[in-house]
């Protein structure tokens, strides 16, 4: 039997993983899946403006938010396997996945593993290459750096790469919670998913294959993947479609969430349409 609310918390591949579940019963399910270093919270917005409408779920990835981290190493392929064993957990067939960044990631694997899992799929400021040489080398850099500095001087400098600069300006308490988020997170989290984000595996040369509607949703503002990243996914990805999301860099869904939500739901309703 469903249970319903937020802050709630199911046995997944041995682990206690904490997520939220609001909306109808009967409704089609939106799946999302958080960026990093945050955690489920980054999609209150969503679940608010969607749950009339659609079953709504988001659930914090192992090690983030209030969910266990385990004792195995971290991978793209082993949060991919989460999200499955979730999904399963729930007794849920099949959903409409979004994931932003490191979300992302986790989706294209996981649709790769079982693409009938999936009614559609919306890529947020994200990215299907792996890590270039030197970018794999700066994210070790940041693991030793965390090891000798802790987590403020991390977490201050991210802010500058996460927001577009009028966020940075003028949304001072949204910015000051995303900090208070990557705060939060334990050191041993931080270290073991940028080894999982460096390690992480291409998945551009599988994007022709992907059958489902495709959302692709970008902050024109992006320094991280930015919009020519995003057009790039498109043109590999038959019929998808991309909308830039202006006065947003790295967190669209947060930073101009009126916006990031008008074409998300003008997307499901194409997606899941409505008998008259």
């Amino acid at each position: 039997m469903r249970i319903e609310g937020k802050n709630l918390q199911i046995e997944v591949n041995g682990l206690v993983v904490n997520y939220t579940d609001l909306g109808p019963d009967n409704a089609h399910v939106l799946l999302f899946v958080h960026g990093f270093p945050f955690s489920a919270s980054m999609w209150q917005g969503q679940l608010d403006a969607f749950q009339e409408e659609y079953r709504v779920i988001a659930y914090d990835v192992r090690g983030h938010g209030q969910s266990e981290a385990g004792k195995e190493p971290f991978s793209i392929q082993l949060f991919a396997s989460d999200l499955l064993g979730f999904m399963d957990a729930l007794k849920i067939d099949n959903v409409a996945l979004c994931g932003l960044s490191m979300g992302g990631y986790i989706a294209l694997n996981t649709i790769n593993v079982v693409p009938n899992r999936f009614d559609a799929l919306v890529l947020c400021d994200t990215a299907c290459s792996a890590d270039s040489p030197e970018g794999r080398e700066k994210r070790m850099k940041t693991v030793e750096d965390l090891g000798k500095n802790g987590i403020e001087p991390y977490a201050e400098a991210s802010l500058a790469k996460l927001f577009a600069p009028d966020s940075l300006k003028n949304k001072a308490a949204l910015v000051a919670n995303i900090k208070k988020t990557i705060l939060a997170t334990p050191l041993k989290t931080l270290t073991k998913t940028l080894h999982a984000l460096a390690d992480r595996r291409d998945t551009c040369d599988t994007l022709f294959s992907i059958k489902v509607p495709v959302l692709i949703l970008v902050g024109k503002e992006d320094g991280i993947t930015p919009p020519e990243v995003a057009d790039k996914m498109r043109d590999s990805i038959p019929g998808s479609e991309l909308q830039v999301i202006p006065q947003a860099g790295h967190l669209s869904n947060l930073e101009n969430p009126e916006v990031f939500d008008a074409h998300l739901r003008s997307f499901l309703m194409g997606v899941y349409p409505r008998s008259i």
